[in-house]
């Protein structure tokens, strides 16, 4: 990759947040871009996420806000909450047509594409780019136990960095966690039910720390 290589980013917001939370660290949104604006010249930066509906107000938020007024473009879509048949509450939702749109668009004015995401349902839109002549690295881990990337997906990519060798450098840092200055928000709200690698991943609304701000 050449320093004037266009680049852009497409974050599924919800599974960078699973994956991350089981290699156990918060992402520092701030670094995460500072790290891919020194590989090249950085065209747009994508953070996708769903939104409850009829929430007058969610803990999701704070970060919107962050990554807007902080050099990315957020897309987000409105999904509903529902009680399963158990009367657990659930919210369904996917942001892959969405991120698939944005990446289409902007296939023919970049050089490079990172998917930081490992659902294997984003396979057909790698190898749609690449006849554009798109280089596609995908970001996720197979650290893990199961894998969070689907194999077809990292098989599919022209490279694949795994997120725990960008630890030390996406990771907050933990001086900052207790600090007063933390804002803490919900996960992305998915918790239907995705297979990964031939994998069930449930993915259950939870806590979520964003980055620490300046």
């Amino acid at each position: 990759m050449l320093p004037s290589d266009r680049i852009a980013l497409f974050i599924d917001g919800a599974n960078l947040y699973a994956a991350c939370r089981a290699l156990g660290f918060d992402v520092d949104y701030k670094r995460l871009l500072k790290e891919f604006q020194s590989r090249g010249t950085l065209l747009r930066a994508f953070y996708f996420t769903t939104v409850i509906e009829d929430q007058e107000y969610t803990s999701v938020r704070p970060l919107i806000d962050w990554l807007d007024y902080n050099g990315y473009t957020v897309v987000t879509k409105l999904t509903k909450e529902f009680m399963d048949a158990s009367g657990r509450r659930k919210v369904k939702g996917s942001m892959s047509i969405e991120l698939a749109v944005q990446a289409m668009e902007l296939a023919n004015h970049i050089d490079w594409m990172f998917l930081l995401s490992g659902d294997g349902d984003f396979r057909p839109l790698l190898e749609a780019v690449q006849r554009r002549g798109v280089h596609v690295t995908v970001v996720s881990t197979i650290v893990c136990q199961p894998p969070m990337v689907a194999d077809d997906l990292r098989r599919q990519a022209d490279a694949f960095i795994d997120l725990a060798e960008l630890k030390p450098k996406l990771g907050r840092d933990p001086s900052e966690r207790p600090g007063s200055r933390e804002i803490r928000q919900q996960s992305p709200q998915f918790v239907s039910r995705g297979t990964i690698n031939g994998n069930e991943l449930m993915m259950i609304s939870g806590s979520i720390r964003s980055v620490s701000q300046p």
